[in-house]
């Protein structure tokens, strides 16, 4: 089960992509997908709804963040080895954090 948001910018609507690669809506399960939809319980109604059938969206639509209300993203660069690896930088020997 992939979560996704789709629609016009500020717009867009809850879906998921299914097993076959089909966009399907979850507004009737969940009004966005979001911090609050991301814990355990949440994701297991969701997953257990899924499993019903859920509305095929067949127009050409947009897909936006998959996470809506998120009010500051935090990156981990360096501290991934394939990251240090692709930037051609020696792999610090602990974690990197600005002070």
């Amino acid at each position: 089960m992939k979560l996704v948001r789709y629609g016009s910018p500020g717009a867009e609507r809850p879906g998921l992509v299914d097993a076959e690669g089909h966009l399907r809506d979850l507004s009737r399960i969940v009004p966005d997908i979001g911090p609050q939809t991301l814990g355990r319980e949440a994701l297991n109604q969701i997953a257990e709804e899924a499993a019903c059938d859920l509305s095929r969206v067949f127009e050409q639509t947009r897909l936006g963040a998959p996470v809506g209300g998120i009010g500051k993203f935090i990156a981990v660069g360096l501290n991934y080895r394939d990251h240090a690896e692709e930037a051609n930088m020696p792999i610090p020997a602990e974690p990197v954090s600005e002070k």
